[in-house]
């Protein structure tokens, strides 16, 4: 199964090209946000996949355009990659502690969009992303992906090792639900 994909979008306010190999590769992250990068960069080692992400936004205005848009191609990606779903384990969780933080993630590769983050930060912004856009990003990649997503801080103190860990879990509960099985897809009616 070929399971990679390349994309390229470009808006008024964003231009992304982006190549994804769910299996390993080599990982590449400029988005022109530090924190961003370092988030996706994450990510990508600790799920696994190969990634090269290359996006320039309207960072004059804010990173909002630009966080949201990777989030956009990055699920589009994901979607691409994994074709029909067939022979993949499909669901997937992980807890990840990041120093005082701990975070949970669960994923249905379902074709069914959701998001659930239960995650309140005391910030505003770590570094120069605001706090807020953690949400953007995740329904943005989850409602792109078509994949059910919670995430949840346990608890922590450090806004940035909340995150991190937030993104951690992310890519293990990935990591696990795009593992080869059989070669069935794994659902009672027969499609995803």
């Amino acid at each position: 199964m070929n399971r990679k994909s390349q994309m390229k979008r470009i808006t008024k306010e964003t231009d992304i090209k982006l190549s994804l190999q769910l299996d390993g590769g080599d990982v590449e992250v400029n988005t022109g946000i530090g924190f961003l990068d370092h988030m996706i960069n994450t990510l990508a080692v600790h799920g696994g996949f190969g990634l090269v992400l290359d996006a320039d936004g309207d960072l004059n205005v804010d990173a909002h355009h630009t966080t949201e848009d990777v989030g956009i191609v990055l699920g589009k990606a994901f979607s691409e990659a994994l074709g029909d779903k067939t022979g993949i384990v499909r669901f997937g969780s992980a807890f990840v502690p990041m120093d005082e933080a701990l975070g949970f993630c669960a994923v249905d590769i379902s074709g069914r969009p959701f998001l659930v983050l239960n995650a309140e930060f005391t910030n505003e912004r770590v570094g120069s992303f605001d706090t807020c856009l953690v949400e953007e990003f995740m329904r943005a990649f989850a409602y792109n992906a078509g994949i059910t997503l919670h995430l949840r801080c346990e608890y922590g103190k450090n806004d940035h090792h909340k995150i991190e860990a937030l993104f951690k879990a992310l890519a293990y509960a990935l990591k696990a639900a795009i593992k080869q099985n059989s070669g069935e897809i794994v659902t009672t009616k027969g499609v995803l």
